[in-house]
């Protein structure tokens, strides 16, 4: 499994199988968000065995599924919610890691500039860069 550190709170990571989600709680997280469709692709782990496999480990279990490149205010909104209403660090994890961390960057919980964002983006392996008019404009 890989994990790529956004701070100290956010982590992303790739799909992940239920097995792993076991040791994220020695790792320090208190909970997981998937944010891809269940189902999307053929091999991809059901979401309930995720969700089952995250509260066996002791993790809180969130789903806020987006696809196709779109970022829906409401989506951004609850990914938002759930990022401040977790006390402790979360990982966030869809097929490459790149949804989780745009919604985190486009939720902006830490009140960063568009071009902070990018750059943690940059440094955990994610080019945000395209995202950087929206993320100006506060959208």
């Amino acid at each position: 499994m890989e994990i790529r550190t956004v701070d100290d709170h956010f982590a992303v990571a790739p799909q992940m199988q239920p097995a792993d989600l076991a040791g994220l709680a020695a790792e320090g997280f208190v909970a997981v968000i998937c944010n891809r469709p269940d189902g999307e692709e053929p091999g991809q782990p059901p979401l309930d065995d995720m969700r089952r496999a995250a509260e066996a480990a002791g993790l809180a279990f969130h789903h806020i599924p987006v696809s196709g490149g779109l970022f829906p205010p409401a989506a951004v909104a609850a990914f938002a919610a759930v990022r401040r209403g977790t006390p402790g660090k979360m990982l966030g994890y869809c097929r490459t890691g790149t949804r989780s961390i745009t919604l985190d960057a486009l939720a902006n919980i830490r009140g960063l500039s568009a071009s902070d964002r990018i750059a943690n983006a940059k440094a955990a392996g994610y080019d945000l860069s395209a995202l950087a008019e929206r993320m100006e404009s506060g959208g």
